[in-house]
């Protein structure tokens, strides 16, 4: 069994792992914004329980590995979109962002997890994502040399079994998700976009109609008046 420290020091060993993202949702509901996908670091912090700035030292210390598994920092134009199409939606409160906002994917907060010490909440993902890792593995190994289950104790045949077709089901889940659902739900997003900028342009071309309408209906009644 993985020891939690290795989990914490080895970017190699988080990195075999980081497809479990399902194991977050089993330990405390993961709250996402109305996109499905993102989560900011206030949202973060309240997950697991620390404080914001304990987040940001996470950030800081971890900012490449954590960039290449979903962390980006919205800015400029990219910032301005994101809070009309995804903020402007958020019931809940979060602190308005001046000039960037810095947004998780589901695979960094996970990433996150495996980085943060001082949390009980990130502790028991971790516990649960080694857990559910070995017994997978154990019960994987064991079906592909022709051999019956034998694992530790407390586990059982049963429950590696189970937990053999759950990372089955779950590898393919994910599979489906990052092949279909995932790119159509990012389709929907930036064709809301677009169709909210042709609204936005239209509107604009209305209330010009209604500017020149008014010109042509104020010159009239000079004319008329003249008469």
């Amino acid at each position: 069994m993985i020891d939690q420290t290795a989990l914490l020091e080895s970017r190699a060993l988080r990195s075999s792992v980081l497809d479990r993202t399902d194991v977050l949702d089993r330990v405390k509901t993961l709250a996402l914004l109305p996109d499905g996908l993102h989560v900011t670091t206030a949202m973060v912090a309240a997950y697991f329980g620390v404080s914001v700035e304990a987040i940001r030292q996470v950030k800081a210390r971890h900012r490449e590995e954590l960039s290449e598994n979903g962390m980006v920092t919205l800015q400029g134009r990219d910032l301005q979109e994101f809070k009309r199409d995804i903020l402007s939606r958020y019931s809940g409160s979060y602190p308005q962002p001046r000039s960037s906002l810095t947004v998780y994917s589901r695979r960094a907060v996970l990433n996150i997890a495996m980085l943060l010490r001082d949390s009980e909440v990130a502790r028991q993902v971790r516990t649960y994502l080694l857990d559910m890792e070995h017994l997978a593995r154990t019960g994987l190994m064991n079906e592909s040399a022709g051999h019956p289950a034998e694992p530790a104790e407390p586990a059982t045949p049963e429950i590696l079994s189970l937990a053999a077709l759950d990372a089955r089901i779950d590898q393919r889940i994910n599979h489906v998700l990052g092949r279909t659902v995932v790119p159509m739900f990012n389709a929907l997003i930036e064709t809301s976009g677009e169709h909210h900028r042709r609204l936005t342009a239209l509107h604009g071309d209305v209330r010009r109609a209604e500017n020149r309408l008014r010109l042509h209906s104020a010159r009239l009644r000079r004319l008329q008046g003249s008469w």
